[in-house]
């Protein structure tokens, strides 16, 4: 990575306008001392703090992920179509509030609008408990999918703040595969409550998600605080006006439809349009996890600046076509034992693909956020997955289901394409 980006090290304090001493830095909002940003030692603490707060709360959000739907259609009695459309108007409301919430990391602290917005997230998934209709769960959708958009964003701010840049990436990918890890462990949880099947079970699983993020933001309280960012000159959502940052970040989304491909897309494909067995959705699942846990820090390792991460998500386009043109071939007629390790062997390529990108996007949302910014601009990276998961869907799914061995191609070159085109984005965006 070029250059220095915000959170680096306290920024300097502004000096007097009248020729007198320098006015003072302003002081931590979020309690406690400054840190002293990008030091070895609040840095090598600062990882295994953000790593266990990571943990904290993947597990109970992968029970929750698991078997949130089912509750909501077998428990409050909901369609399938209106807790799609909940979910999807959810996130764009996530995708909206990123940058605001971003905004208010940089001026009030990352720590303590990170440890709000946990307690946020654990509200609202409280109250899903307590949902009785489909006006209700819309307005918690939308609460749930705001304060997750703003909880990423903070926790990306003070991991700025705390990690020098060119451990960034690295420190991101631990974070990432600590994120699955915990994911799959809940995921086992949650699918004893869908074999036990009552609404207790599901409740339970509410309140494990609950416990998770007020754990974590208990964790976030661990970190020292982070002095503000001093008032920069110009309008105040910067990002908004940022065009090049706006046109990465849009190939950055589009790539990012990726995620809905194994929740969704091939687990219809299996079962619509192949012979294979229902039960391989879970080796896909298993392989991409494994995957994830073993190599994400090797993949990351290899990006150190703007030009490896535009190559790494170049070749992550790549990838992506390779990916989707195995997953047509499964189709093809062949028996099902053939279609079942056809569909496995595609998911090599995609998770290889899924950790490429992942650590060339990092490098890339960090290296060209400017120096006391670092909050909006994650909040507007971020609302691309915020994106990617309301309308990712629904575009899968009519091109890959609808179009056959046809839309996975089409699918595939449009990733070709979104990754070859972040190189020049990346150049035109890049500070000079």
């Amino acid at each position: 990575m070029t250059g220095g980006s915000p959170g680096d090290a306290p920024a300097p304090a502004p000096a007097s306008t009248d020729g007198g001493a320098p006015a003072p830095a302003p002081a931590p909002t979020d309690g406690g001392a400054p840190a002293t940003a990008g030091s070895p030692a609040v840095a090598t603490r600062a990882e295994r703090t953000l790593t266990l707060a990571q943990l904290a709360n993947s597990v109970g959000d992968g029970a929750y992920l698991v078997t949130s739907a089912l509750y909501f259609v077998h428990v409050v009695g909901l369609s399938a179509a209106r807790i799609g459309f909940g979910l999807t108007l959810g996130w764009a409301v996530g995708a909206l509030a990123g940058v605001p919430l971003g905004h208010l990391a940089d001026r009030r602290g990352p720590r303590g609008v990170a440890v709000l917005l946990a307690v946020a997230t654990a509200t609202a998934v409280g109250s899903f408990a307590f949902v009785r209709s489909f006006e209700m769960f819309v307005v918690v959708a939308c609460l749930y999918g705001a304060a997750q958009t703003g909880l990423s964003a903070a926790r990306q701010a003070l991991l700025a703040a705390l990690v020098e840049p060119a451990r960034r990436t690295r420190v991101r990918a631990a974070l990432q595969a600590t994120l699955n890890g915990g994911l799959a462990a809940g995921a086992g949880l949650g699918g004893l409550a869908l074999h036990v099947g009552t609404r207790e079970a599901y409740l339970a699983v509410f309140a494990l998600d609950v416990v998770g993020f007020l754990l974590a933001g208990l964790v976030l309280l661990r970190l020292p605080a982070v002095t503000p960012a001093p008032v920069a000159s110009g309008p105040r959502l910067a990002v908004l006006r940022d065009r090049p940052y706006a046109l990465v970040t849009l190939i950055n989304t589009v790539l990012l439809c990726y995620m809905p491909l194994l929740s969704v897309v091939v687990p219809l494909w299996i079962t619509l349009r192949t012979p294979a067995p229902a039960w391989l959705v879970s080796v896909l699942f298993l392989v991409n996890t494994a995957g994830v846990l073993a190599f994400q820090v090797r993949v990351a390792r290899r990006v150190r600046g703007l030009a490896d991460a535009a190559r790494s998500v170049r070749r992550a386009g790549a990838l992506m076509l390779l990916a989707c043109a195995v997953f047509a071939l499964s189709a093809a007629g062949v028996p099902a034992w053939l279609a079942g390790a056809v569909i496995v062997a595609a998911v090599v390529p995609q998770v290889l693909a899924e950790m490429l990108l992942a650590a060339g996007s990092w490098e890339i949302s960090f290296g060209l956020a400017p120096e006391g910014r670092q909050g909006q601009y994650q909040g507007f990276f971020g609302s691309g997955t915020a994106v990617a998961r309301a309308l990712g869907p629904a575009l899968l799914t009519t091109v890959i289901i609808g179009w056959g061995a046809a839309g996975w191609l089409v699918v595939g070159v449009v990733f070709l394409a979104a990754g070859a085109a972040m190189a020049p984005a990346v150049r035109w965006a890049r500070p000079t």
